[in-house]
């Protein structure tokens, strides 16, 4: 696979969550805080050998929401409720 081609893949299973949107699905409402698009410490903070991004999310629908880290691919379950930035964006962790 070229890295263009990689990049795509990577695209698609983010989706629309770029820094600040918030997303809906079964399991809560969730803010984006953070996009980490560097293979290396996203397999790190999801512990997943393989991981090639993760977000930093919070659900803000629970008032004690703490940030968590998920590698959860966009699928037709997720509902976008307000766009953020660029996907492409990277943000460093807290």
């Amino acid at each position: 696979m070229t890295p263009e081609e990689l990049r795509r893949v990577v695209d698609d299973q983010i989706g629309p969550r770029g820094l600040g949107a918030i997303y809906q699905n079964v399991s809560g409402a969730f803010e984006v805080l953070a996009v980490i698009r560097d293979p290396g410490r996203a397999r790190e903070l999801l512990k997943r050998r393989c991981a090639q991004w993760a977000l930093i999310v919070r659900d803000v629908l629970r008032p004690d929401g703490e940030p968590f880290v998920i590698g959860d691919v966009w699928t037709t379950s997720d509902h976008l409720v307000r766009e953020g930035r660029s996907t492409s964006t990277y943000a460093p962790a807290a």
